[in-house]
């Protein structure tokens, strides 16, 4: 269907719908729509006040994305109920009557969002959604060179993670602020990438960085990038991206992270000739034996911890500390990946 004939099945449904009233003020006058997803089709409701929704069904067990609660727009899962069947929806609201125009185009982009993806209408709901917030984002400022040799180590570390689990990206929590780049359950992990054509040095930040979480395990994996001089070669952190969005199961949430750290997808023209190649990559365990500083040793050292704001460099270039072997690495995957449910 075309975008006018959505436009006019849209229309005419909230018409219908808004010349009666719900008889109670927790139910939804709703009309069904002419798309089917994999849980049923999608519908459109006006509340007890007059609020339009529209609702994309979805399996009970389903987790919606948590923060869309403002004066616009609120998300949130519901159950509907009627004579013949008991269905759950992502409930999507507008939550101001002077922006319904505005409402209906988002959803007849939603509607046919989920009609090109039918097996994943949330997933659709949610491009759409950060498609729309890109038109309102201030530019920001582009990341540097190191920054995006940064980034793309942990996008390659995620990209490992996501290969597995569909929901590993909620265990990247560099974007956060946290002091470890993924952290689940058990285990945490923390990358460090570097262009320098020679040794293996990586920087650390505070004197916490390099701690294992409490009852847990840490592991640094060390990652040798070459910039690439010409397109035959390596890989574009757009492109990288955009292989992230096809494995995750919540677009939304990664792309909420990635622009925490600076990037947005509405900036990747501006990264399309930076191309890194893997030369090396590492895994290390983080034990007694590694090289570092950390408020523990200190501690235990009886050396006072007083100082604050402390980097170094960590030099990884002879034969010890000894990489994990392939076997170490795939076991340190699986048991990080226990927290990402």
């Amino acid at each position: 269907m075309s975008k006018e004939t959505f436009r006019r099945i849209m229309e005419q449904s909230w018409s219908g719908l808004e010349d009666e009233t719900p008889s109670g003020d927790r139910r939804l006058r709703v009309a069904r729509l002419p798309v089917d997803v994999v849980h049923g089709p999608l519908a459109v409701g006006v509340d007890y006040e007059g609020r339009r929704h529209i609702l994309i069904p979805i399996p009970s067990d389903r987790r919606l994305r948590s923060g869309l609660d403002g004066p616009g727009l609120q998300l949130r899962k519901r159950p509907l109920e009627d004579e013949e069947t008991y269905q759950h929806y992502a409930d999507l609201s507008c939550r101001r009557d002077d922006l319904g125009d505005l409402f209906t185009e988002l959803c007849i982009d939603i509607m046919r969002a989920a009609a090109e993806l039918p097996e994943n209408p949330v997933k659709a709901l949610y491009r759409v959604l950060d498609r729309w917030k890109a038109l309102f984002r201030a530019q920001g400022t582009l990341l540097g060179p190191e920054q995006l040799a940064g980034l793309f180590g942990e996008l390659k570390v995620l990209h490992r993670l996501l290969e597995a689990d569909p929901s590993a990206h909620r265990l990247w929590c560099g974007p956060e602020g946290h002091r470890h780049d993924f952290s689940g359950a058990a285990a945490a992990v923390e990358v460090k990438a570097s262009t320098a054509d020679e040794g293996r040095r990586a920087r650390i930040h505070g004197l916490d960085q390099l701690e294992a979480p409490t009852a847990g395990t840490l592991t640094l994996v060390w990652l040798g990038l070459r910039r690439s001089a010409g397109p035959a070669a390596g890989e574009t952190i757009p492109e990288l991206v955009e292989r992230l969005l096809r494995l995750c199961d919540d677009e939304s949430a990664l792309l909420e992270s990635l622009a925490r750290v600076g990037y947005r997808v509405t900036d990747a023209d501006n990264y399309q000739d930076v191309r890194f190649v893997v030369r090396e990559e590492r895994w290390y365990r983080v034990g007694p034996e590694f090289p570092g500083l950390t408020s523990h040793a200190l501690t235990a050292a009886g050396i006072p911890v007083s100082v604050l704001d402390v980097s170094y460099t960590v030099d990884l270039s002879g034969a010890s500390p000894l990489p994990m072997e392939p076997s170490e690495v795939s076991r340190t995957v699986e048991s990080l990946l226990q927290g990402a449910s």
